[in-house]
């Protein structure tokens, strides 16, 4: 007797969670890239992370 296999498609990514990208405020352009709850966090968040080209810790804003 033969598998059957059943084609179920992907779902798609929960927009609870969208990915976003955090920009440098020190000008430098570097940028990280994560993941945020929206219900938690539903406005722009601001995060304090290292800028390995200004070569110090500044703040990262989320841009859209």
């Amino acid at each position: 007797m033969g598998v059957i296999f059943i084609n179920i498609p992907a779902m798609a990514r929960n927009e609870l969670r969208p990915v976003i990208k955090l920009r440098s405020t020190a000008g430098t352009g570097f940028t990280y890239v994560t993941r945020k709850n929206r219900r938690n966090d539903p406005d722009r968040m601001t995060l304090r992370k290292f800028d390995p080209v200004a070569g110090r810790h500044v703040d990262f804003r989320e841009e859209r």
